[in-house]
Formats: structure tokens, C-alpha cells, sequence
């Protein structure tokens, strides 16, 4: 750790990425030159972090993800398994749409299952839940519980990924977080 960080001798971290404190890089991964990592991550076997992305601070990136450049993360993001992330609607080989990457932003504290596949351009919200295996191709609101292909909301959960029971009024209280929940307007909110 004589940067701040670990990286496994079998990471590539390129010259002029920027790494926080205490962040922690496993077997075979790239962190190509113009990317940014937040103080205490970890980064699972196989993970590979494009040029301009910025992952936030206390991320989890299980084995097997790449962020492409377009991607950003903010801080408490969990990411499965073999999370799936795209940059471009339309590829093809033989045509080159750099200028046409379209952002996905995956808000703070959100979780995404093993498998999953985010299509480009949408925005996870703040400690939203989606499924093993969902395939994101619209925004998803924070809390939500999302499954399926495509991806349809079943619920809501807490900041601490438990389902949401609201009353009648579209109140919850999450007693383990000590947490009152406010549904308005399809969309949940803390109460101070």
C-alpha cells in the first residue's frame, strides 16, 4: 500500500489514475489512465475501469464488470457479479460512435445483482435495488425494487435493502434503521 492502495501484481493501473486511500484491486484488473476511484473500494478479479469514468467512494465491483467510459458511480455502490454496462444503442464494428456514448449515472447506495445489463443512458437512483439477471433500459427511481427483462418495479426498499411495507397514508418505518419512509407521487422520500 505504499500509494495509499492495493493493487494484486497481476492489476494494470496505468500512470495518471487517480486511486483513494485504502482501495483495495484484485487479480487481472485495468485501470486504464484517466479514471477516478474513491478512498475505500473494493475491486473484485477481472474488473476494468475505462478512461474517464469516476467510481465514488466505498464502492463494491464484484469479479468480472468493465465500466466504459460514460459510466459514473457514486459513492456505496454495489455491483454483482458479471454486471453488464453499455455505452453505445447502436454498435457496430466497421463504425466508430464515440461521440454518441450516452452517460449512465448509478446514484449512491444503489445495488445491482449478478448478470444484470444496464442499457446506456439511464440513471439508477439513490439505494435502488435491481435484480440478478434485470435488464435496466429506463430509469429507475430511488428505492425501487426492479426484476425482469425488462426491468419492472415490484416494490420498494430501505437504504438497507429490505422490502417496504407502506400503510395506507404511504408511510414506513424501517425499526433496524430506525428510518421513517414517505410515499408520495410514486416516489419515496425520508422524513427528517
Amino acid at each position: 500500500m505504499e500509494n495509499g492502495y492495493f493493487a494484486h501484481q497481476s492489476a494494470f493501473v496505468d500512470e495518471g489514475a487517480k486511486i483513494g486511500l485504502g482501495t483495495r484491486i484484485w487479480h487481472f484488473c485495468h485501470i486504464m489512465p484517466k479514471s477516478v476511484i474513491g478512498a475505500g473500494c473494493n475491486l473484485g478479479q477481472n474488473v476494468f475501469i475505462d478512461n474517464g469514468v469516476t467510481v465514488g467512494s466505498g464502492v463494491k465491483i464484484q469479479n468480472n464488470v468493465s465500466l466504459y467510459n460514460g459510466v459514473e458511480v457514486e459513492d456505496d455502490v454495489f455491483l454483482g457479479p458479471s454486471v453488464v454496462f453499455t455505452n453505445v444503442i447502436n454498435p457496430r464494428s466497421f463504425i466508430e460512435r464515440k461521440s454518441e456514448f450516452r452517460p449512465t449515472l448509478i446514484r449512491k447506495g444503489a445495488t445491482i445483482g449478478a448478470n444484470a445489463t444496464i442499457i446506456c443512458g439511464v440513471e439508477i437512483g439513490e439505494y435502488a435495488l435491481v435484480g440478478a439477471g434485470t435488464v435496466v433500459n429506463k430509469n429507475i427511481s430511488a428505492y425501487a425494487l426492479v426484476v425482469g427483462n425488462p426491468a419492472h418495479q415490484i416494490g420498494w426498499v430501505g437504504r438497507n435493502g429490505k422490502r417496504l411495507s407502506f400503510d395506507q397514508n404511504g408511510s414506513a418505518f424501517s425499526e433496524e434503521e430506525g428510518l421513517h419512509y414517505q410515499l408520495e407521487n410514486n416516489a419515496v422520500r425520508i422524513v427528517e
